[in-house]
């Protein structure tokens, strides 16, 4: 999966198109992530010990990840993503503007 946990990403395609945010949460099973702002659901809850009242929730959904592309940070364009072999590492490369994305 291209897309990992922090990344900044743009929806391309939905009823969110046009839209960018951060990703909370990653599901690699089944090809979905959570992006922090976006695709927002209501979700009804019983009264529990963390919610005492219980209620309609909002809360975000899931999107899937071929609906999103990554924000490339050197020119804040959306970009595909490559692979490299750097210093024994693998990082992700912007096609945009060749640089490395991963900070390590």
């Amino acid at each position: 999966m291209f897309v990992k946990t922090g990344d900044k990403v743009k929806v391309i395609a939905g009823k969110e198109k046009g839209k960018e945010g951060t990703v909370i949460r990653v599901d690699r099973k089944n090809d979905r992530v959570v992006v922090k702002g976006l695709n927002m659901i209501k979700k009804h809850e019983k009264p529990s010990q963390t919610n005492q009242n219980g209620g309609v929730v909002e809360k975000e959904g899931s999107i899937h990840v071929s609906n999103v592309m990554l924000i490339d940070p050197e020119s804040g364009k959306p970009t595909r993503i490559g692979h490299e072999i750097v210093d024994g590492k693998k990082v992700r490369i912007a096609k945009v503007s060749g640089k490395a994305i991963d900070k390590k």
